[in-house]
């Protein structure tokens, strides 16, 4: 039986565009300095994102109890009857009067290159959503607001909730200090690989060390696994083939979410990140962050073939 997990984070709109040419093209190096561009983009989507909606799909996916911990907007009622519909409660969901939801407005050309402007609207306000009475067999503490994060590290911490940081894409607010304060604050650290390469820059400490004072490291490397520090020991946990490879968005947070709902069983942290391989797997086949939807005995099966491991069922 899994039992609620908090997931702390971000919800917000991806508003993704495509132009048909290259950037390139249209920006002249002598006039750089005073740049005006305007591109017309016939292929637009805008896409459920953010981390803790993404954690919290991919957690509900495997039959997870996801409790989603966010701030939004007055714009994010069709958001939240989204979550609402596929069984996710949104009770910890606080909806800041006068505010917009997150958005990210991202355009890609025909290269792959990417502008991007995001703008954090009702996540600047996510430390004041107190969930300090919220109950939860495991959080995780995901990309947010920086105070937010820390706000709601703390209160774990203080309620002796059990907790995942996951630095991300708010790897840009913290320095060492503040990352030596976070991880002070909860039992395990999850990075990617080039993560794991600044959190080290920055702490002056291999991930080896760091994991010495925590339950465990896990660092994700795409196609070629993930490792795990747990328990005085280094374990490489090696990848799952996906069926195709078509847009990581979103595929750290299918990876967390495989993690926590193996350890909210009772896993190990090998075989919860072991999950998180297959669910990063099925993802990244997929275009957006929210939009595959393979039925749980499929991620039963991909795990069986892929580790010999058995999703028990609900």
């Amino acid at each position: 039986m899994a039992f609620p997990i908090l997931v702390c984070g971000s919800i917000a709109f991806d508003s993704i565009a495509v132009f048909e040419g290259r950037f390139k093209d249209h920006i002249l190096p002598d006039r750089i300095q005073s740049l005006s561009l305007s591109f017309t983009v016939p292929s637009l989507r805008k896409v459920y994102g953010g981390c803790a909606g993404n954690i919290s799909y991919n957690l509900r996916l495997l039959g997870g109890q996801p409790l989603p911990v966010a701030t939004v907007g007055e714009d994010a009622s069709d958001y939240l009857d989204h979550l609402r519909k596929l069984g996710i409660s949104t009770e910890w969901v606080r909806v800041a009067p006068g505010t917009y939801t997150a958005q990210c407005f991202v355009t890609n050309d025909l290269d792959d290159n990417q502008i991007a402007a995001f703008h954090p609207g009702a996540m600047a306000l996510a430390a004041d959503n107190d969930i300090s009475a919220a109950e939860g067999a495991w959080a995780i503490v995901a990309p947010d607001a920086k105070d937010g994060m820390f706000a709601h590290a703390r209160r774990l911490h203080a309620r002796g909730i059990p907790a995942v940081f996951d630095l991300g894409q708010a790897m840009p607010l913290f320095s060492g200090e503040d990352i030596e304060d976070m991880i002070k604050l909860v039992q395990v650290l999850t990075l990617n690989d080039y993560e794991a390469g600044v959190v080290e820059q920055r702490t002056g400490r291999d991930m080896a060390d760091i994991a010495k004072g925590l339950q465990a490291v896990i660092v994700t490397r795409g196609a070629n696994g993930a490792t795990v520090w747990a328990n005085g020991t280094t374990e490489e946990i090696a990848a799952v083939k996906a069926d195709a490879v078509v847009d990581p968005t979103g595929c750290g947070d299918a990876h967390r979410a495989g993690l926590l709902y193996g350890v909210s069983l009772g896993w190990s942290w090998a075989d919860s990140c072991r999950l998180g391989n297959v669910m990063g797997s099925i993802k990244v086949a997929s275009r957006g962050p929210q939009q595959h939807q393979p039925t749980r005995d499929e991620i039963a099966q991909r795990l069986s073939q892929g580790y010999g491991l058995v999703l028990p069922p609900l």
